[in-house]
């Protein structure tokens, strides 16, 4: 029996090695991926390029990652994951020191919409790389460090805004590097190739009719969250924080969000989510009218109200896929997830260009009424949704789990609540 046990243990550690190469490629794309998503608002509006272009900018990227996520399984199937990897860094690298060289509104949104599809083709080559090594008793760790590294990679790339100045090139050239390095673990790494994962089918008016809670949180958290990540920095930056409180502004609205995540999701297994959902939807609000009123008035409330807001905003998005997927059974969890997440980068292509139009006419701090309005037309629906419709069946529920939004359809298969991992979930 112990013997049995300690080999159990020994492959488990044995398989989660074989995955560490493929994790700190990860880590290294994403520290570059947080960097760049923080300097481009802050460098875009210091050479005065109006709320719109800085909207179609990071519009692009989304547009750009849904493109990805179509075209990346032709390019796995044509030259391999580790190819496609080395593809998608140097488009990434690229496009970032093009950048930095061609400082222009147009060019940013071209080059955007470029690093968006070569991002959705470097996720795509890595979540299979991890899919394909997982089992059924190391699925759950290997999904658990796969989030843990989204967040470090984001949060260490924010901060790294401060070791140069936004006016210049070296912070996209340091972003760049980190581009570059992502691919050495991967090129050095002995771990096979993977067989070729084609995107799930997408049904998104079925999947509407069967959770239309989960669709419009999906919606709604593209809308509002898109809009705070491009045009947060410039509020700060309005504000008169220097380079160090705009990372820490950024930061603390990160962490909020990961902090709660799972506190929350918790609480929602032993209820009808939608009630947390609703209570999300009125902090968010409530959050977003205080910002308008009195965000301005220091700057530390600023850096108070943006470490609630994210506790509030950042965890709708899985809360909205754990409730969709309540309602389904479990065979369709990788379509309805995959369906879910493209869903969101739709709304998040839309969402900036609405805020910009709002900012522009009232102000950046108008953002946070635009994000409120989002917040309460979903909880009117939500609302609504509770008077006409039951709790989901019990047998149908599962457990929440925190859900990367930056991930590609290919993570989804990675997710412990994937249909062939239900005999082990059982027996546990």
């Amino acid at each position: 029996m112990l013997q049995a046990r300690s080999g159990r243990q020994a492959s488990m550690k044995q398989q989660l090695s074989s995955v560490a190469a493929i994790l700190l490629s990860v880590i290294i794309f994403l520290v570059g991926n947080g960097l760049i998503g923080l300097l481009l608002p802050v460098r875009a509006h210091l050479e005065g390029f109006s709320d719109l272009s800085i909207g179609l900018i990071s519009s692009a990227y989304f547009v750009g990652f849904v493109a990805g996520c179509f075209g990346g399984p032709h390019l796995l199937a044509r030259i391999g994951h580790s190819r496609t990897f080395a593809v998608g860094a140097g488009l990434a690298a690229a496009t970032t020191l093009l950048q930095a060289l061609w400082v222009s509104e147009l060019a940013w949104i071209g080059l955007r919409g470029l690093f968006g599809f070569a991002a959705a083709c470097l996720f795509m080559a890595i979540e299979s790389w991890l899919n394909d090594r997982a089992t059924n008793e190391t699925r759950g760790r290997i999904f658990a460090a796969y989030l843990t590294v989204n967040f470090t990679g984001l949060i260490v790339g924010q901060w790294l805004i401060t070791v140069g100045r936004a006016s210049s090139t070296t912070l996209f050239i340091v972003a760049a590097v980190f581009y570059a390095l992502c691919m050495i673990p991967v090129a050095l790494s002995l771990t096979p190739q993977p067989k070729t994962t084609d995107v799930p089918v997408l049904r998104p008016l079925q999947l509407y009719q069967l959770s239309p809670v989960g669709v419009a949180g999906c919606i709604g958290v593209g809308l509002s969250n898109s809009a705070i990540w491009t045009f947060a920095p410039i509020y700060a930056q309005d504000l008169g924080m220097n380079k160090t409180m705009i990372a820490t502004f950024m930061v603390i609205f990160t962490i909020g969000g990961a902090l709660v995540q799972l506190p929350l999701g918790r609480l929602s297994d032993h209820m009808d989510r939608r009630y947390i959902i609703a209570g999300i939807c009125i902090a968010s609000a409530a959050l977003g009218v205080l910002f308008f009123l009195f965000g301005g008035s220091s700057k530390g409330t600023a850096l108070i109200f943006i470490a609630i807001f994210g506790m509030g905003a950042l965890p709708l998005y899985g809360m909205s896929v754990a409730h969709a997927n309540d309602r389904l059974p479990r065979e369709l969890f990788v379509e309805a997830s995959a369906t879910l997440l493209l869903i969101n980068a739709t709304a998040s292509a839309i969402g900036p260009v609405i805020a910009a139009l709002v900012t522009a006419r009232a102000g950046m701090a108008s953002m946070f009424l635009y994000t409120a309005s989002i917040h309460t037309l979903l909880l009117g629906f939500v609302i609504y949704r509770l008077s006409v419709s039951a709790a989901p069946a019990e047998e149908t529920r599962d457990v929440f789990e925190p859900m990367p939004q930056t991930a590609s359809p290919v993570a989804l298969e990675l997710d412990p609540r994937g249909p062939e991992h239900e005999s082990v979930q059982t027996a546990a």
